[in-house]
């Protein structure tokens, strides 16, 4: 079973409290998004693996560290998910951006696929896909089946606010993939929305209704 990460960090609630509160606007909220996902990535990454190389520091030779292989591409989930790629970007400049497109029917509350380009290799890379919400869990679920079709191994995903309903449907169907999340909430209302959550984030993120 996958595991499921739980931050604790006192930065990283505080921001978030702020981010849930309703009369945080479209700016305050893209903001603070960024932050979270900066300071989740720090602990992401924690596990990329590194090779040695030489470098010359202004006094001797030594050997330095480096991340290796293919290193690491970041897929955010559209259109919610970008709200969090500029934070990890600012972590790991180099990495590569892929982009799936779900959408949630509004009579059925399924992920209907509208979009979906890779980067080059995409199979060889550590993948972190990207939504701040994990509610039902349907969306995650898909947009991780469709990296394993091509070819997809090492992926975590990694969200703002997560439900129990949705964790727990998303290590169902992927045992294989870690779960970061800043926050994990009470449960889904009966339009499955997030309680006590934060309203949608796609909206909040670009100021729409």
């Amino acid at each position: 079973m996958s595991k499921l990460h739980v931050f604790d960090h006192p930065l990283i609630t505080h921001k978030l409290s702020i981010m849930r509160q309703v009369e945080t606007g479209s700016k305050d909220f893209r903001e603070l998004l960024n932050e979270i996902a900066m300071l989740m990535g720090y602990e992401v990454t924690r596990d990329l693996p590194t090779e040695e190389y030489t470098i010359e520091t202004p006094l001797e030779t030594m050997q330095g560290k480096r991340i290796a292989g293919e290193k690491l591409a970041i897929v955010p989930i559209l259109r919610a998910g970008l709200g969090m790629v500029d934070g990890l970007l600012k972590l790991v400049p180099v990495a590569k951006v892929g982009h799936i497109g779900l959408y949630r029917d509004p009579e059925t509350h399924l992920p209907v696929e509208y979009y979906c380009k890779m980067p080059e290799n995409i199979e060889s890379r550590i993948v972190i896909v990207v939504d701040p919400m994990l509610a039902t869990g349907g969306s995650a679920i898909d947009a991780i089946k469709l990296l394993k079709d091509r070819g997809v191994v090492n992926i975590k995903f990694m969200c703002l606010v997560a439900a129990p309903e949705g964790v727990a449907a998303l290590q169902e169907a992927h045992p294989d993939v870690d779960i970061y999340v800043a926050a994990l909430d009470r449960q889904l209302n009966d339009h499955k929305y997030i309680l006590p959550g934060l309203g949608d984030a796609g909206d909040r993120i670009f100021g729409t209704k």
